[in-house]
């Protein structure tokens, strides 16, 4: 008897000690940290009470009823999805407002070129220019198509432009004839070999090809990085996310000490754990980032759009001089040919050369420039994105890291006593996991499933994938819409064949020689023989009345 009332004494004290020791740890604090969240629950113990109904939290004396951890860990979802938007913030934006800055620029630099070419055709050229000035506008209109997206093959687009300006031209320099649809298709046979423009249109094409392919391709770049960057930050937590995220931000409210925060390594191995998929689109992200950055180079160097279109309209001007000043020859070469037109009649020939584009053009002076996209310089554009783009390289890998530091998420010093390690405050000894998501097969503190990768981020990486290989195209100067287009030299693509430094401007050496064009008569031209004569000294004419011109505006 003696013993069982020792025993149930020594159980009153035992009793009394513990609802002393319970007592004195009451939630009030944990009661005022749920308030300054926002909380709102229906009831919040004063008292800690026994935790056998956690699902997440340590068991035992707690602070949290189950309707407290329940809205715990949909604000820890909140909380997560919210922390990667705004740590993507800055990278989202760089993407949206350099795209919107390059395109803009790109646009106004194609209509201020189109605008000055139009005008000082108009002053320089008047009336042929104006006659004939859909050739000009078609030229920028498919420029713009291309830049845009359209299906548009540069090189056969120049070929084409060429083609139509010389039978323009080659009409308007021998007005005295009647030109058939049938005939100018017979001179555009010997476009090549006539050259009558001289190297222009050759050069002009590397030129030009070369630097749409790089301008193009590079805001489609920044396009897709945006659409990219905006999809990716958009996480899509697991429930094993979840459950981690709820224990590591909530569970020390459970616990009654709502200011510890979580352990470094610990929020580390949670966040690589809940971004493990996002971590694995970092390899293929660093190599689109370096292949944008190859890119950027051609914006800088000799195919730069801006120094290939701001003087488009006087290399224009000089390939119509270079015609002008050989039509004579260009003449006789295809009247060997095509055979000699028939004569249009004394209204027609008595228009002579005075109509035809008779006057050395003159380029803009520096002031006269106009501005291009609010007054800046695509070298500027260009130092910018680069600086930004270095920046973004193994972003996806090193968000975690971004994520917990000490004024986002974690105590700071991953040694520290003090902080959260998921069950006390204490210590976090597990080692921490490596990037991606084969690596987090051990993770302690995330259940990942690493058969199943996350078929959205396997679909980003694929579009970064196709891109890539687009830039690295470009970069070689070539065009992958159109690889089977090939030019003297130039192999496949629409690239001009250049690798490093291709010509920027004619040097006029062999802008004189005109080869003589084989014959290919599918049938009979009449009295062409017996008009040889006359068609030489009505060409000697024409070209000392050029030549007369050609001094007289120099």
């Amino acid at each position: 008897m003696l013993r069982l009332e020792t025993i149930l004494c020594t159980f009153s004290v035992l009793s009394v000690a513990a609802r002393a020791d319970f007592k004195a740890r009451n939630c009030s604090e944990v009661r005022e940290a749920c308030v300054g969240k926002g909380f709102s629950f229906t009831q919040v113990p004063h008292l800690e009470i026994p935790g056998e109904h956690l699902r997440i939290c340590p068991q035992g004396n707690t602070c949290c009823t189950l309707e407290m951890e329940d809205k715990f860990g949909q604000q820890s979802k909140q909380d997560f999805e919210n922390l990667v938007d705004e740590m993507s913030h800055e990278l989202r934006t760089t993407f949206v407002s350099r795209h919107k800055r390059f395109d803009e620029f790109f646009l106004e630099l194609l209509e201020n070129t189109e605008r000055s070419l139009n005008e000082m055709f108009m002053r320089t050229y008047g009336k042929p220019y104006m006659q004939n000035s859909e050739v000009f506008e078609n030229l920028f209109a498919e420029l713009k198509r291309y830049y845009t997206g359209g299906n548009v093959n540069l090189e056969e687009m120049l070929n084409d432009f060429w083609s139509r300006l010389l039978e323009r031209m080659f009409t308007l320099l021998n007005s005295q004839y009647v030109i058939t649809e049938d005939y100018l298709e017979c001179i555009s046979k010997y476009t090549d070999q006539l050259k009558p423009f001289g190297d222009v249109p050759r050069k002009l094409k590397a030129q030009v090809t070369r630097a749409f392919i790089a301008a193009r391709t590079f805001v489609q770049g920044l396009s897709v990085g945006r659409e990219v960057a905006q999809r990716v930050s958009k996480v899509s937590s697991t429930p094993a996310c979840i459950r981690a995220l709820t224990k590591m931000l909530y569970c020390t409210f459970c616990r009654g000490m709502p200011a510890v925060k979580p352990c470094k390594n610990y929020c580390l191995n949670v966040m690589k754990g809940c971004l493990a998929n996002q971590a694995d689109l970092d390899p293929e992200w660093n190599q689109y980032i370096d292949a944008m950055l190859l890119v950027a180079q051609r914006l800088e160097g000799p195919f730069n759009i801006e120094s290939v279109m701001e003087p488009i309209d006087v290399k224009i001007s000089e390939a119509i001089m270079n015609m002008q000043d050989n039509s004579a020859q260009v003449s006789y070469r295809v009247f060997q040919g095509c055979g000699q037109p028939k004569p249009a009649g004394i209204t027609r020939s008595a228009r002579g050369v005075s109509d035809v584009f008779n006057a050395r053009f003159r380029p803009y002076s520096p002031e006269e420039r106009p501005t291009t996209a609010a007054g800046t310089s695509l070298d500027r554009l260009v130092v910018d994105i680069k600086e930004k783009l270095k920046l973004s390289k193994k972003f996806w890998s090193n968000l975690p890291e971004a994520m917990c530091v000490e004024d986002r998420v974690t105590a700071g010093n991953a040694s520290d006593e003090d902080c959260w390690n998921g069950h006390t405050k204490g210590r976090y000894f597990p080692e921490v996991q490596k990037d991606g998501l084969t690596n987090q097969v051990n993770n302690p503190e995330v259940s990942v499933d690493i058969t199943r990768p996350d078929t959205f981020i396997r679909q980003q990486i694929m579009a970064l994938r196709v891109m890539t290989n687009k830039l690295k195209n470009a970069y070689n100067g070539n065009d992958i819409y159109f690889q089977d287009s090939s030019d003297e030299g130039s192999g496949s693509g629409s690239g001009s064949g250049c690798t490093e430094v291709c010509p920027t401007y004619m040097d006029g050496a062999d802008a004189t020689e005109i080869p003589v064009v084989k014959a290919d008569r599918s049938g009979p031209v009449g009295d062409s023989a017996s008009l040889y004569a006359p068609s030489v000294a009505l060409s000697a004419m024409l070209a000392l009345s050029a030549l007369a011109l050609h001094r007289q505006w120099r």
